[in-house]
């Protein structure tokens, strides 16, 4: 790739790093669809990896906010779903996958946009957690179920308990695809390549992340969402 291509990703994933360490989710939805439209080996498997210390940090940042309860039961839906991706990756082309995930980041944001909240019992934790692991093995995007279910939480419970089920589903997501050899070597010196961008945006959301409230990272989750999906329409269409 050229330098200003190179500027162009270290300046998104920093970008992305710091949406997320503010809002708790929308680092994947935000630089995936715009770094696959650079370079098709910047996404999406390099920002799984690069997930790990900024999830694991931002869950050690407000661990006292955590959902427990919430927590295991969504990580007990990650290995279902997570199975689910491996098994559309093996067998449903790529344009297949962007159109399903589009179409149901899409209908979380227009449930969250409507204004009604999912009521957060074990089945609908469990259901996001099946979900957000297929998505996360898929296309690395995860977030929005989780979002659905949380969405009328306070931002210190959003963004430690997305952190927390990211810390553990990243990990989980990355296994099943190297044990199916969706995992390159590649991937991983783009990760290592763009790594320090995402310490740049985790800092700077340390400055905001006191300044955003509530309805703010309501209007972010539904925006930032809506774009992603947009996004990978437009891939596969285009």
């Amino acid at each position: 790739m050229s330098p200003i291509a190179w500027v162009l990703a270290l300046l998104i994933t920093a970008g992305a790093a710091s949406f997320q360490g503010t809002v708790g989710l929308g680092f994947a939805m935000v630089s995936v669809p715009l770094l696959s439209l650079i370079h098709p080996s910047l996404a999406p498997v390099p920002q799984l990896i690069m997930m790990i210390p900024l999830t694991v940090s931002m869950a050690w940042r407000e661990r006292h906010a955590i959902d427990l309860h919430g927590f295991w039961w969504i990580i007990g839906g990650r290995i279902p779903g997570a199975i689910i991706g491996v098994t559309l990756l093996a067998f449903a082309t790529r344009r297949t996958l962007d159109v399903l995930i589009a179409l149901f980041v899409l209908g979380a944001v227009g449930v969250i946009a409507s204004g009604r909240h999912v009521r957060r019992t074990p089945g609908t934790k469990l259901a996001a957690g099946i979900a957000s692991g297929t998505g996360g093995v898929v296309a690395s995007i995860g977030g929005p179920p989780l979002a659905l279910v949380y969405s009328a939480e306070d931002s210190d419970t959003i963004r430690s308990t997305l952190a927390a089920v990211f810390s553990i589903g990243v990990f989980t997501s990355l296994a099943f695809r190297y044990a199916t050899g969706n995992i390159a070597w590649l991937d991983v010196r783009v990760a290592v390549a763009l790594l320090p961008a995402v310490i740049v945006g985790y800092a700077i959301s340390l400055l905001l992340k006191n300044r955003v409230g509530k309805a703010q990272i309501r209007v972010a989750i539904l925006v930032v969402s809506g774009a992603a999906a947009i996004a990978l329409l437009a891939r596969s269409i285009f």
